[in-house]
């Protein structure tokens, strides 16, 4: 990233704001700080996962909240078990997120459009009736976590451990997605996005590059779901819920689709705009709602896609003038 562009200077003083806010809410004495930017790294990471596929596969999973909830529910299962190994609740994670996301994707992946949309729909609510029925594990009241997950010296169940170890994951996130949207492998996956017949033509193997970034998003939202269970110490149903996906849509076209960072700057503003709202009035959805609207008007790349909009203008105004200026 070019030093120059304003975009750079966000991201290196959003990323420096994040490593300080534990040290803000030790000074400010302001405990609260830690858990709520922990719950905008979670779903910073889920909204991460929902990009690769939405914002450069153009595949519109609106279950992507079953991987959230299977993550939480791995690590509920285990505690109730008497199981606080992260490493195994880790393992698992990444197993059973990969296995349903293969399953699924490979009948999803059949269709595009909404009936695309409306099977993933089916089997995040397939899941979520599951967990509601099983009634050993709470059922529609959901599963407490008594213990943390462990992994050797960390303990999840400290804040400021599940808080850095949360930045962590959201950064090789970031790392991971930039590295694959750049590779041959990420500009398949735009290709298909724009024209997939005319991939197809070019003798690619659509369906397999769209199913592997669909089991990575998976893998990585279910990461996002074990973290989740760390920060709230509970797993429900809820968490599988339609609402859930959609709250994950919206992160990713506010902060800009198609766009590294644009899923992490989404999570943060829709998450402080709730709260603020919040402590206003208890009719806050009512203002969120046209403000959402109101922004992605306004800015049809998100937040954060503006921001590099604003960047590649500012350059084709210099080149124009450096042009203009070596005109005999």
């Amino acid at each position: 990233m070019n030093t120059r562009h304003l975009s750079f200077w966000f991201t290196a003083l959003l990323v420096l704001a994040l490593l300080l806010v534990p040290l803000y809410a030790q000074l400010a004495a302001e405990p609260f700080a830690i858990t709520f930017v922990s719950r905008v790294l979670v779903f910073g990471i889920a909204a991460i996962s929902l990009n690769l596929i939405l914002g450069y596969g153009g595949m519109v999973s609106f279950g992507h909240a079953l991987y959230l909830g299977l993550g939480a529910y791995v690590v509920g299962i285990a505690a109730h078990h008497g199981s606080d190994s992260g490493w195994l609740q880790l393992l698992i994670t990444v197993g059973l997120c990969a296995v349903v996301g293969l399953l699924t994707g490979l009948v999803s992946l059949r269709t595009t459009g909404v009936a695309f949309i409306m099977i993933t729909l089916a089997f995040a609510q397939m899941f979520y009736f599951l967990f509601v029925s099983l009634k050993q594990y709470g059922g529609d009241d959901g599963l407490s976590i008594s213990t943390r997950s462990q992994f050797g010296p960390l303990d999840l169940g400290s804040p400021l451990a599940l808080y850095y170890t949360a930045l962590a994951l959201l950064l090789l996130a970031l790392l991971l997605s930039h590295r694959l949207v750049h590779a041959r492998f990420g500009m398949v996956l735009q290709g298909c996005r724009v024209n997939e017949r005319r991939m197809k033509a070019m003798g690619f193997a659509t369906t397999r590059y769209k199913l592997l970034a669909y089991v990575v998003s998976c893998v990585l939202c279910g990461l996002a779901g074990l973290l989740y269970a760390n920060l709230t110490g509970f797993a429900a149903p809820a968490y599988l819920a339609w609402t859930v996906s959609g709250e994950v849509i919206v992160m990713v076209v506010l902060g800009g689709m198609g766009t590294v960072l644009g899923p992490v700057v989404g999570a943060l503003t829709l998450l402080v705009t709730e709260e603020i709202l919040k402590a206003i009035t208890e009719h806050w959805m009512l203002i969120l709602g046209p403000l959402i609207v109101l922004v992605v008007l306004s800015a049809k790349r998100g937040l954060y896609g503006y921001m590099l909009d604003f960047d590649e203008r500012r350059e084709r105004r210099q080149a124009q003038a450096l042009a203009q200026g070596e005109r005999p």
